[in-house]
């Protein structure tokens, strides 16, 4: 399929990992102006050196701008995006009006691609941003293929961005104030803390005081949506118009992205199977959801709980290889006797062995790998990369 893999990136050792693993592009965001500012995010040192390994790959960055900004935010924005066009970046991030007239008076050479923040749900919307000059459009995740084919042949000549994976929000794309009216952090200035992932209770006033209400006696995670999955439905996306799928998840962890960027690139390159939705379960995950693709979804809240944990445990990464061994950076305590198994995008994704020895960065032989960032030598059948991962299947 000739379609881009986006990923997330929320710091260099993730982007690093989402390229190895087979992304064509990374979304990242810098210490401002972004609507992640929990997660690690970069410098302008490196950011500069993220473009630089990105564009030596032959890969492309595309840098987060997206927040709803006031006045105040406004002042250094001209800099900032003469400073993110000079250092190269592949395009940025915007769904502020205010924030894109800066970006196209600074910068008018540096593409913008226009964010899911801005809801864009229909094709006039979708034209009006191609003819203000943006490059790409990110829709709105409430869209359908339907939908999203009748924009296609409404606009054809400007590229289409749709989510394929990971957390969705309960309202439409992000336009919420949950947290600013619980947490008093401004979810639409990069300080959302996700109020609607947490437990709820509901009650009502009957006669002297207040009565619980529960969710069908499972919990109260009413306001806590289930998680994007359209891995089964990739070709239908493209043939709908789709140029670009994208992957959540700038505050996911190493491990989540290498499982799901790996499972979506063998699902571009080989097809859907079921093998990539088995691999889709090995990381923490919600309940799984087409969301609106197909039409109206009333089934998108997921009651039961916040997150399961995913299928496997991941063990570590690995820092070095040779014959008959690996380096491995642990991340989870592991023993001698354990079956790890191997996340690659190279032949030896799937592979397990038996730790039979193991030792410690000082040459000590250990039974029992229980340091954090210990790199621990261990014995290996096979001959792995570095930033191959390891895993050990519950």
């Amino acid at each position: 399929m000739n379609v881009e893999l986006l990923a997330p990136a929320g710091g260099f050792t993730k982007l690093k990992t989402a390229f190895y693993f087979g992304a064509d592009a990374a979304y990242i965001g810098g210490k401002d102006y972004s609507l992640r500012s929990f997660a690690e995010n970069f410098t302008r040192e490196e950011l500069e050196k993220a473009i630089k390994y990105a564009h030596a790959a032959g890969k492309k960055i595309y840098v987060a701008v997206n927040i709803f900004a006031k006045n105040a935010d406004t002042a250094a924005l001209s800099d900032y995006f003469k400073y993110l066009y000079k250092a190269g970046a592949d395009a940025v991030i915007i769904s502020d009006c205010g924030v894109f007239y800066i970006c196209r008076k600074a910068a008018p050479y540096l593409p913008v691609h226009i964010s899911t923040q801005a809801n864009v749900t229909n094709k006039y919307a979708v034209r009006f941003w191609r003819e203000q000059g943006a490059e790409r459009v990110i829709l709105a995740r409430e869209l359908s293929l339907a939908e999203i084919s009748e924009i296609r042949l409404f606009t054809p000549d400007i590229e289409l961005e749709a989510f394929v994976h990971g957390a969705m929000c309960i309202s439409y794309s992000g336009r919420c104030l949950l947290s600013d009216y619980l947490a008093g952090r401004r979810s639409n200035g990069g300080e959302c803390v996700q109020a609607c992932r947490w437990q709820y209770e509901i009650r009502k006033k009957d006669g002297d005081g207040w009565m619980p209400l529960e969710e069908d006696g499972r919990g109260a995670y009413i306001l806590n949506s289930k998680d994007l999955n359209m891995s089964a439905h990739l070709k239908e996306l493209e043939e709908a118009g789709v140029t670009s799928f994208k992957i959540e998840g700038r505050m996911k962890s190493e491990y989540y992205l290498a499982t799901v960027i790996n499972a979506y690139r063998r699902c571009l390159d080989g097809g859907y199977s079921d093998a990539v939705e088995s691999e889709l379960l090995c990381a923490a995950h919600r309940d799984y959801t087409t969301a609106y693709a197909f039409g109206e979804n009333v089934g998108t809240v997921n009651y039961s709980d916040s997150q399961t944990k995913g299928g496997a445990d991941y063990i570590g990464i690995v820092v070095g290889a040779g014959e008959g061994y690996a380096l491995v950076e642990m991340r989870t305590r592991f023993k001698t006797g354990d079956e790890l198994e191997v996340l690659s995008p190279s032949e030896n994704f799937g592979r397990k062995f038996v730790v039979r020895r193991a030792f410690t960065s000082a040459g000590e032989e250990t039974s029992d790998c229980k340091l954090v960032q210990e790199v621990y030598k261990v014995d290996c059948p096979y001959r792995l990369s570095e930033g191959d991962i390891l895993r050990r299947r519950k």
